[in-house]
C-alpha cells in the first residue's frame, strides 16, 4: 500500500487545490448529467411500455423488430459498438426481456 502524497485531496486525487476545485465542479456537473440520464431513461421506459400496451390492446404484436433494429443502429452510428449495447439495455427497460 502506498501513502498519498502530502497535500493530496483524497476525494479528487488532485495534488493542487485549484485542480481539486475544478475536479469537484466537473463532478458536480457529471452528477447532474447522470440524474438527467436516469430521469430520461425512466420516462422512456414508461412511454415504451405504454406503446406496447396500446399496440397489444389493438390486436398488434408485442414488439416491432424493425423499430428495435432502427433504434440499435441509431445508437451504434452515434456511439459506436458500445452504443448498440446501450440501445439494447434501453429497449429491454421498456419492453422487458425477450
Amino acid at each position: 500500500m502506498t501513502a498519498e502524497p502530502v497535500g493530496m485531496d483524497l476525494k479528487t486525487g488532485a495534488a493542487e487545490p485549484l485542480a481539486a476545485h475544478e475536479i469537484r465542479a466537473m463532478r458536480e456537473r457529471i452528477d447532474e448529467i447522470d440524474q438527467a440520464i436516469i430521469d430520461l431513461w425512466q420516462e422512456r421506459a414508461r412511454l415504451s411500455q405504454e406503446v406496447g400496451r396500446t399496440r397489444m390492446a389493438s390486436g398488434g404484436t408485442r414488439l416491432v423488430l424493425s423499430r428495435e433494429r432502427e433504434i440499435v443502429e441509431r445508437f451504434r452510428a452515434a456511439l459506436g459498438a458500445d452504443g448498440a449495447q446501450v440501445a439494447l439495455m434501453i429497449l429491454r427497460a421498456g419492453r422487458g426481456p425477450l
